[in-house]
């Protein structure tokens, strides 16, 4: 599992036109699956999530994390964080676990998340062609991938 988390102090996600979810301050989190993702990476993830300390303390130090803040999540379903350009310029998805299996990864990884933050996370349409605005804050943007957890 894959993710890219943003600091936000906004974003949304909408899908012919009308919004889908929507946060003020927070994390946009993009979140691509390949097949051999179990529900120990979904674990994981989330807690490395809700737990990051990136958001400032009062000293201006990025301390807290957004549980403390009480910011919101807005997580939207990626399979291009999977795309490879080894061989030539377009990419292949062949890493990407299929539909069928990172829809119920990535409903779980939601539940998960939501049950770590203590309330609902905002979300896109799986699938759907979304489009997702954000205002980015710092910018604070950090990839993270379970299988290589340093």
């Amino acid at each position: 599992m894959r993710v890219v988390i943003q600091r936000v102090k906004e974003a949304s996600v909408a899908v012919d036109g009308e919004i889908c979810g929507k946060i003020g301050a927070g994390l946009l989190i993009l979140a691509g699956f390949e097949e051999a993702d179990t529900a120990a990476d979904l674990d994981w993830m989330a807690g490395k999530i809700v737990r990051s300390r990136i958001f400032s303390d009062a000293d201006g130090v990025m301390n807290c994390s957004v549980q403390e803040v009480g910011g919101g999540i807005l997580a939207v379903s990626q399979f291009t964080l999977y795309a490879s350009l080894k061989k030539g310029n377009r990419p292949s998805w062949s890493r990407a676990a299929r539909g069928d299996i990172s829809q119920p990864l990535f409903e779980r990884f939601v539940a998960k998340l939501e049950q770590e933050l203590g309330r609902p996370v905002a979300t896109g349409i799986f699938g759907a062609d979304m489009q997702v605005s954000l205002l980015n804050d710092g910018p604070v943007t950090l990839t993270v991938d379970s299988r290589n957890p340093d």
